[in-house]
């Protein structure tokens, strides 16, 4: 006999809905998230009980907790994510895809009693600021308190969100269970005409916290290209100048950038002093809208940082240390005999011993069967924390309207190729920077050491429709937006001869960001190059930081048969997409070639730009 389940709301859709899933996942009991401190209270006890967050120091991490998933759920599964629309061509080559028709027949099997002896926890949450014309609702049902927990930082829950879905019946339905975390029946699965996300078989974050990437992203990219907007890979930062004038820049990397680094740097010393300082608005999503006044106006539709662990430390990232002291969950780290933390990369000595993020032994030097060091944290080790902790949070983060964007910047990873800096001639011509850019693998990543990953506007693995029509989107918005702003590409990682790093990057980045906000306002002339405008050695403030005489050269050159090479790789990318591919890319990427094949290697002082 069926259960009789109880759900009090005033929208009768989304009561139908919660019972339909309450029946397929058959849990004990249906909980409403009101985003109270008494229920986050409540739940954090209840998950130190069931052995699902180990609580930390209270003396010295005061509100944090430690999680540890499942040793073959340690990242997002991106075989198993699907984007599930009724024409398989809508998706693209560069996604999975599966009919939603088979999606739900196959994933209704894992979800079938999967809550059975658990909770579904109803969570009511908006993306963006709670009744802003950028905002989406949406409503994830979870059997998982960490999901719950991780939500509450994540985004905005709480009954005005619960009051905003009694007003409006368009919200996002998000059904996601833990199930028995058996990878064979794992499904991260999108339906963008359904406006419908189901997750499961899944504990990690990026898989499970369903307003990030799969909202955030594959979800709202479909939205924003019907609805004339922009939802993107970027973070978002405010820079102060010394006029107290505080401009906003856009900016995407693929990961093993420094995109949350950059998000909140602390400025160097020698530009401290001319009166810079960083407004930190967000370091992962930025939701882009044309604003009355025709320029782009953005913002952050989270509330919480989901950071990577290794690597940061006081010197990558100062302000992220001091965010993550308090109320912060981390996940597959490292637990500290003194009840606190640690992750290779991270402050201090390494510890003598403690118990690794699978839950062993550890000490310093472990290997395992395979001579392999035994890490203390995974390399994707997780830290969920509030943005509002953050000590360059921006006092504009709850504006409805957001900031006004005046400079979209593209990165990526490459150590002899683009130089520290370039703006492109147009936007068009910004179109076909960001839709070729690309970083090199690590010899921490997996793949071939050197080998070239196409990620156009860090995008690839979160757009949730055919990337051909997303390039077309960015090339139709030109119409829309009357102010635009003015598109620029960087590279922090250049090398020289001996396979060190020519620029110091971290906080001296906000060098390159003067720069770029000199040209948007059109303050300082530039160099124009093949592949488009690079500073003036001269243009770029040094005050403080000891280069070697040449070195700042050495990083704006641009080396014309180097760029016929990556050609290559640019049409071989292209071509996958076939006509549907736009041809202003493809005529961009024939102008480049002509002035390419035109140019001569030259160095970037020699030929004055204009403003």
């Amino acid at each position: 006999m069926d259960k009789k389940y109880k759900f009090a709301t005033r929208n009768k859709a989304l009561k139908d809905w919660v019972i339909k899933m309450a029946h397929l996942c058959d849990p004990d009991a249906i909980i409403l998230v009101d985003g109270s401190q008494e229920q986050k209270s409540k739940l954090e006890k209840e998950a130190v009980t069931a052995g699902e967050l180990i609580p930390l120091n209270q003396d010295v991490l005061p509100g944090c907790y430690l999680h540890r998933t499942n040793i073959n759920d340690v990242a997002r599964t991106e075989h198993l994510t699907y984007i599930c629309s009724r024409k398989k061509e809508d998706v693209g080559p560069t996604n999975n895809w599966m009919s939603p028709e088979a999606a739900y027949k196959k994933a209704r099997e894992f979800f079938k009693g999967s809550m059975k002896g658990r909770n579904m926890y109803v969570i009511p949450f908006s993306m963006g600021p709670v009744g802003s014309p950028f905002s989406k609702i949406g409503v994830e049902l979870t059997d998982s308190r960490y999901v719950v927990l991780n939500m509450m930082i994540m985004t905005r829950v709480g009954i005005d969100v619960i009051r905003q879905l009694e007003k409006e019946n368009k919200y996002t339905k998000c059904l996601h269970s833990i199930a028995d975390l058996d990878v064979n029946r794992r499904l991260i699965l999108h339906f963008p005409e359904d406006n419908t996300i189901w997750s499961v078989g899944s504990g990690y974050g990026g898989n499970v916290l369903l307003g990030k990437k799969c909202l955030g992203l594959r979800l709202a990219s479909y939205m924003a290209k019907k609805e004339k907007w922009f939802a993107e890979h970027m973070l978002i930062m405010g820079i102060e100048e010394p006029n107290g004038r505080i401009k906003y820049i856009a900016a995407a990397f693929p990961s093993a950038c420094g995109k949350t680094n950059l998000a909140m740097l602390i400025p160097p010393e020698g530009l401290r002093r001319k009166g810079y300082r960083i407004w930190t608005v967000g370091d992962d999503i930025s939701w882009m809208r044309v604003d009355s006044d025709g320029s782009l106006w953005a913002i952050n539709p989270e509330t919480g940082f989901f950071g990577v662990a290794p690597g940061t430390n006081s010197t990558s990232n100062p302000s992220m240390v001091e965010t993550i002291k308090k109320n912060t969950i981390y996940t597959n780290v490292l637990l500290k005999q003194d009840g606190t933390v640690w992750w290779e990369g991270s402050d201090g000595d390494v510890p003598s011993r403690g118990i690794n993020w699978q839950g062993l032994q550890w000490k310093p030097g472990m290997s395992d069967n395979h001579g392999e060091p035994v890490l203390a944290a995974h390399p994707n080790a997780r830290f969920t924390a509030p943005l509002i902790q953050c000590p360059t949070i921006s006092y504009r983060l709850e504006q409805h309207h957001g900031v006004p964007i005046s400079a979209i910047i593209f990165g990526g990873r490459r150590q002899y190729l683009a130089p520290l800096v370039y703006e492109s001639f147009n936007w068009q011509h910004g179109v076909f920077v960001g839709a070729t850019m690309a970083s090199e693998r690590t010899a921490a990543q997996y793949g071939k050491l050197g080998e070239v990953r196409r990620d156009p506007m860090a995008m690839l693995p979160f757009c949730g429709y055919d990337m051909a029509e997303y390039f077309r989107h960015w090339l139709d918005m030109a119409k829309r937006i009357k102010r635009a702003p003015k598109i620029f590409h960087v590279n922090w990682f250049r090398i020289d001869e001996n396979g060190k790093f020519l620029w110091p990057g971290y906080r001296e980045n906000l060098r390159v960001l003067e720069w770029i906000l000199s040209r948007c306002d059109n303050e300082v002339d530039a160099v124009k190059t093949p592949i488009g405008f690079i500073p003036r050695a001269q243009d770029i403030d040094l005050t403080g930081l000891q280069l070697k005489s040449g070195v700042l050269e050495k990083l704006l050159v641009v080396n014309n048969k180097d760029w016929l090479v990556e050609l290559d790789g640019i049409s071989k990318f292209f071509k996958q997409f076939k006509n549907k591919l736009p041809k202003e890319l493809w005529n961009e990427y024939e102008a480049l070639k002509s002035r390419l094949e035109r140019g001569s290697e030259r160095k970037p002082d020699t030929v004055r730009g204009t403003k």
